[in-house]
């Protein structure tokens, strides 16, 4: 492959290499921030951007380590073959010097807002790590550690304003990620089959097999969430019975999600997915919006006609 390389051009690869779309998955750690019902206070707003910020250099790095990794594998793929190592825009020395500088400056902006913070933001980043150097190569357990580092990220957005999280949200959370892990698999085999050298450990896993693990992930998301929406927040619930309100948007977009994954044939890149998809981003926005409205409204007594 013979490309040439000029500054600006390494530069804009270099921006390519960040994955910039990929930091939707880091607004989860705004969700201890509204469930916490602090989404009005200057000072936790700016704690919950930092650790925002902080994470999605760390994810960048992990980004750029990963396809530094897989970058001959990925040569072999009608989609990452375009990304910019695997593609030679970004040489393999500049692309570990981003790497070490995305490290350093994630590190120091985690360590700015508390030792806590910061020892979560570690655990993010040697899962991700791991799984890049490791556990990428193992069938389920790629899925789990994936899964993981969506838990840090619940974890550390409570951690950046000082709050605990419900266990049930951390249940949520953990299952919804494993059920986005089972569909990202369950796509690129329907993509690319068990064969076509990409990933190694797809040759473990078939149709039937990431169905029933769907199944299984996707009925636990909506217990757990209908739980917490249900039960009284001295049983690890919501402040609020009306949050059950919020349940059919839930609802709606894991059915949406499984139907572009089943029918249309979505599902090896659910960041792109979200980003595409107009009845999926007017659900998120739509359920974002109502839990706003009933936590602070709970909050502040302007519920208090609706309650029995």
């Amino acid at each position: 492959m013979t490309t040439t390389n000029t500054p600006i051009t390494i530069f804009i690869a270099s921006l390519r290499a960040l994955r910039a779309h990929q930091w939707t998955k880091n607004v989860l750690l705004f969700a201890a921030l509204v469930f916490s019902v602090n989404f009005t206070e200057p000072t936790h707003i700016i704690n919950a951007l930092t650790g925002f910020a902080a994470f999605c250099l760390l994810s960048s790095s992990g980004y750029i380590l990963n396809d530094l990794l897989d970058r001959e594998a990925d040569r072999k793929h009608p989609k990452k073959s375009k990304r910019p190592i695997a593609s030679g825009a970004l040489p393999p020395a500049i692309a570990v010097l981003e790497f070490l500088l995305l490290i350093g400056a994630g590190s120091a902006l985690s360590w700015s807002l508390s030792p806590i913070f910061s020892v979560l933001a570690f655990c993010y980043l040697a899962t991700t790590l791991s799984y890049s150097f490791y556990f990428k190569h193992f069938v389920i357990l790629d899925v789990m550690f994936i899964a993981a580092g969506f838990v840090w990220r619940a974890v550390a957005g409570a951690a950046a304003i000082s709050v605990t999280i419900s266990p049930w949200f951390f249940l949520c959370t953990a299952f919804l990620a494993l059920f986005l892990g089972f569909t990202k698999r369950r796509g690129e085999l329907t993509d690319l089959g068990d064969a076509a050298g990409t990933r190694k450990n797809l040759q473990e896993y078939n149709l039937a097999l990431l169905d029933h693990y769907q199944g299984i992930v996707v009925g636990n998301v909506v217990l757990a969430y209908a739980l917490y929406a249900a039960l009284p927040a001295n049983m690890g619930g919501g402040p609020t019975p009306l949050m059950t309100l919020t349940v059919p948007l839930v609802l709606y977009g894991l059915f949406r999600f499984l139907y572009l994954v089943e029918v249309k044939g979505e599902g090896a890149a659910p960041d792109e997915t979200l980003l595409r998809d107009r009845p999926i981003q007017i659900t998120v926005i739509s359920y974002g919006l109502l839990t706003m409205a009933i936590l602070y409204g709970n909050a502040n007594g302007l519920l208090s006609n609706f309650m029995g």
